[in-house]
């Protein structure tokens, strides 16, 4: 009997002793093994060379728990080198996963292994860091658990874009302004239009001060996905479950606006940091951005939460519950005009935006596009510009609507970082649509130095967003504090969403060793150069990094890239042309004029130049002349300066200068000592699809042209050349 005793005693405190366990498991590493490779997908339609990871997009959601040692082997099986970044996690530097800057790529058919500990817990997620391989499917959700939470209803959604089209075609297409990615989303806003909408003084004001047309979003995206589907279901939730909601937006360049359905939506942490719970109506989630929220389950219906892009092009949506389906209200069109006579309010002649009213924007209080809103503003009529929006309720017809913005984040504990000496750093957010550039004080990475910190330091930075584009500023492997009026419990963060005219302060303490990268994480506004390195002074030498000067110099690649392009014109009298390559602040063109007779004959100008000011208006170049016409009779330029050579050939230098309506002035001189002035501007949005062209200048040439665009590589064109006369055929673009 006491042997039995014995036995139930020790039984019984060896399932105490697992019971515990289980609650409270002891560290330990955890394994994955990730697989990259191409695949071929179909999300609209159209089968679509993709980037899959485990051959799935987005790629398995990997789990840890507080305490773990991740152990993470990627395999490439590409012929092209990769890397995987892991967003917002606090690693050692060598395995942060920036190819070149931190770890070593991943080369086509070769192993690295990743292990670093888990130090902290929240929602968080991964991506290539290499080239736009991202766009193409490469990124998947990093969950990090508390140790001894307590399981509950959850569901982690993973938002991204998709494009038919190949990424290096999208950055082509910006680099080059071509607005393709306008007609597909109605956000053309032409003459037409403008007439339409009764904002012809608008339009006309907007061109006046050298800018393009108003729009949120840079690209035509074909699909937005929730976990690689345009829609998704999660019957599991039952009425009157609280589900916690994981929201990861892993887009390449979409923000989404969330709401719900089925009432509000409690914020309870952001970019993995607990925040004190608040409860809004909607919020919009910036690219590379994490959101923690609560939503209830009112009844048992289907309740949908849905995310929708900034530009209202689509949306894509969650489906929580079982029953009748409760769809969400869509959000209506952008009432675009509204938003261009306010962009023309804050725009100065010299591209700078106006802060001479003395209005200070932080922390998302008050956003500028809010005139766009018809939800909020109505259909008709504007709503008054408001100044404090700091928790505003704004009305929008049918009740208040409460949008989350960062000066009601609050962190549950204090923040204060640990005192030493302040290393103050202003950056000013810069660049233009026109050429697409971006920059911090008007200089691309591959234009700068790193930026030297030493640990122990409170590294703060001063943001001024000096352009009309939103940017979600990321810090690699450090949260910084948000100071949002909120004082020791200011909200800690890894991405920053900065608006136009807005200007917020970070900080930080550089506790690390190595070299951080800091930049947008939009990723186009990335690769055309707008971030920067934090560099730790005296760090010991990274294994990952034999070299790193050449390493730096593979960095400062991507926004040297050049940009391609091509445009033929094939009509009755002829062919004209252009064939231009360019990037930051260079570009190699040539043009040319083609007849079907001597009297016609052939001409072609080859330029060579460097863009000039933060706008680029300005643009010095030389170049090259050829012409052949057969001459009856002497020409005269406007200068009374002569020419009876049927052929000539001569070198040239000129100045080109953007003016107002975006008419480009022409002066050059040849090496026969001619002098030429010229006014041109191509591409003036009569409608949706109809474009016209004009050039004037002093040698007594002129032009004047349409061109009805068709599809993104083809248009129907005419024009009327003084050499030539009338001609009309087609055009094809690249």
């Amino acid at each position: 009997m006491r042997a039995l005793f014995l036995y139930i005693t020790f039984m019984s405190l060896c399932s105490i002793a697992a019971a515990q366990a289980s609650l409270n498991p002891s560290p330990r590493v955890v394994r994955y093994d990730l697989y990259v490779g191409d695949t071929m997908v179909n999300y609209s339609g159209k089968h679509s060379h993709a980037l899959a990871i485990n051959g799935s997009i987005p790629g398995p959601t990997l789990e840890f728990t507080e305490g773990d040692t991740a152990e993470i082997y990627v395999h490439n099986t590409l012929k092209g080198e990769t890397s995987i970044h892991w967003h917002g996690v606090i690693l050692p530097n060598q395995e942060d996963g920036v190819p070149y800057l931190t770890t070593q790529p991943i080369k086509g058919g070769q192993t690295h292994k990743f292990r670093f500990p888990i130090v902290q817990h929240g929602t968080y997620w991964y991506h290539s860091h290499t080239m736009f391989q991202e766009q193409s499917g490469m990124y998947g959700a990093l969950i990090f658990r508390k140790r001894n939470e307590s399981p509950g209803k959850e569901y982690t959604l993973l938002l991204s874009d998709w494009t038919d089209m190949h990424p290096h075609t999208v950055n082509r297409y910006l680099h080059n302004a071509n607005d393709w990615f306008a007609i597909k989303k109605g956000s053309v806003q032409s003459y037409s239009e403008a007439i339409q909408h009764k904002h012809f003084g608008t339009k006309v004001t907007n061109e006046w001060k050298r800018m393009n047309a108003m729009d949120v979003s840079d690209v035509y995206y074909n699909r937005f996905l929730t976990n690689g589907k345009v829609s998704n279901e999660a019957p599991q939730f039952k009425a009157g479950d609280k589900v916690r909601l994981r929201v990861i937006n892993g887009s390449s360049s979409t923000y989404f606006w969330l709401h719900y359905a089925g009432g509000k939506i409690k914020v309870v942490a952001n970019d993995g940091a607990e925040v004190v719970p608040v409860e809004v109506d909607r919020l919009i989630v910036g690219v590379s951005e994490t959101y923690d929220v609560e939503v209830t389950i009112p009844d048992n219906m289907q309740y949908e939460f849905m995310a929708t892009a900034e530009d209202r092009t689509g949306a894509t949506s969650l489906w929580l519950g079982q029953g009748m389906k409760m769809a969400a209200k869509p959000l209506p069109r952008l009432k675009y005009f509204e938003g261009m006579k306010m962009m023309n309010d804050m725009m100065k002649m010299n591209g700078n935006l106006d802060t001479s009213g003395g209005m200070q924007m932080a922390n998302q209080e008050m956003d500028m596009n809010t005139v766009m809103y018809p939800e909020i503003t109505g259909e008709e009529k504007p709503a008054p510009m408001q100044h404090d929006m700091r928790g505003m309720q704004m009305d929008s017809g049918t009740g208040d609507i409460v949008t989350l913005n960062y000066g009601m984040l609050r962190a549950p504990e204090k923040t204060t970082l640990p005192p030493g000496p302040v290393k103050l750093l202003e950056f000013e957010l810069t660049g233009n649509m026109n050429r697409y550039v971006w920059t911090i004080n008007n200089k691309t990475v591959s234009e700068t130095d790193k930026i030297l910190i030493k640990k122990g330091e409170i590294v703060r930075i001063v943001l001024y967003n000096n352009t009309m584009m939103r940017h979600p500023m990321h810090l690699h492997g450090h949260f910084f504090r948000v100071l949002n009026g909120q004082g020791e419990y200011s909200p800690l963060k890894t991405v920053l969403d900065i608006m136009p005219m807005e200007k917020d302060t970070i900080e930080f303490a550089a506790t690390e060793s190595g070299d951080w990268f800091f930049h947008c994480h939009i990723l186009y506004h990335m690769m055309s150069g707008m971030g920067r390195v934090f560099s730790y002074e005296d760090s010991p030498p990274n294994p990952q990094v034999p070299d790193p000067a050449m390493a730096y110099r593979m960095l400062k690649k991507d926004d040297r890239m050049l940009h391609p392009m091509a445009r033929v014109g094939l009509e009755s009298t002829g062919s004209d042309g252009e064939i231009m390559v360019a990037n930051t602040r260079y570009r190699l063109s040539t043009e040319w004029r083609l007849g079907l007779n001597d009297r016609h004959g052939y001409e072609s100008e080859s330029h060579f130049g460097r863009y000039l000011g933060k706008m680029q208006w300005l643009f010095p170049y030389i170049g090259w002349d050829v012409r052949y016409r057969k001459m009856h009779e002497e020409e005269k330029n406007l200068f009374g300066q002569s020419n009876t050579k049927d052929f000539r050939q001569v070198f040239h230098a000129g100045l080109q200068y953007t003016l107002p309506m975006l008419i480009v002035a022409d002066a050059s001189v040849d090496t026969d000592g001619r002098v030429r002035l010229q006014l041109m501007r191509e591409d003036v949005p009569v409608t949706k699809r109809l474009r016209f062209s004009f050039m004037v200048n002093t040698d007594k040439e002129y032009m004047a042209g349409f061109r009805y665009i068709v599809t993104r590589n083809f248009a129907f064109s005419t024009h009327y050349d003084s050499d030539m006369g009338l001609g009309a055929g087609i055009t094809l673009s690249y």
